[in-house]
């Protein structure tokens, strides 16, 4: 930590779940809840040792079994569900890889198309900012395991940016991030950092 950060000032860690079946062929995977491969199961519960030894006054996850099952391999079984964490609703791209996808809309990308028949990135950065908003009256440092896209829309807002941004975020599967603060700028202080 900086000398330069506010007092008192909460700092949220983000984790996204480990790793998937789809994850792993780069399907966007929102409402289909899949379980973690093995080695997924391996990477959240070798986050449980970094992650104990920090004081969270709030440790929320996505509804998930993804998110649900890494926050408890990781030590925090009893992780508040928030559904505003849930991954972006995909629509009729559940399942499909962007490849996949710019066969049939060439040049799509989630961040400016978004998906067809899903939900919005308006509707998305809104869920992110009431999740922002209940972090910084936690009283405390927070934890949140969720999802690759959520958390960059997320991560966009925290930094007060438009949040087709969080493009520029790419976010590995249980690799912790931390976002914070410089004097009074909400701040990346690291990121995506796993030991691999």
């Amino acid at each position: 930590m900086n000398g330069g950060e506010p007092e008192g000032q909460p700092r949220v860690v983000l984790v996204r779940h480990g790793e998937t079946e789809w994850s792993l062929q780069y399907r966007h995977t929102s409402h289909t809840d899949l379980p973690l491969t093995e080695h997924g199961r391996q990477a959240a519960a070798s986050l449980r040792p970094l992650l104990a030894s920090r004081q969270f006054a709030l440790v929320l996850t996505s509804p998930r079994q993804r998110a649900r099952e890494t926050a408890a391999l990781a030590g925090f079984s009893n992780a508040e569900v928030c559904d505003d964490l849930q991954e972006w609703d995909y629509g009729d791209d559940e399942g499909r890889t962007t490849a996949e996808i710019r066969e049939e809309r060439p040049g799509w990308s989630v961040w400016t198309d978004g998906p067809k028949n899903g939900e919005t990135i308006t509707h998305v950065a809104a869920r992110a900012d009431r999740v922002i908003d209940r972090t910084l009256r936690a009283g405390g440092d927070v934890l949140v395991f969720a999802h690759a896209h959520i958390m960059r829309v997320l991560t966009a807002r925290w930094l007060t940016l438009e949040p087709e941004l969080g493009k520029r975020f790419l976010l590995r599967t249980a690799a912790p991030s931390r976002l914070g603060w410089e004097h009074d700028y909400r701040v990346i202080e690291e990121w995506s950092c796993r030991a691999d």
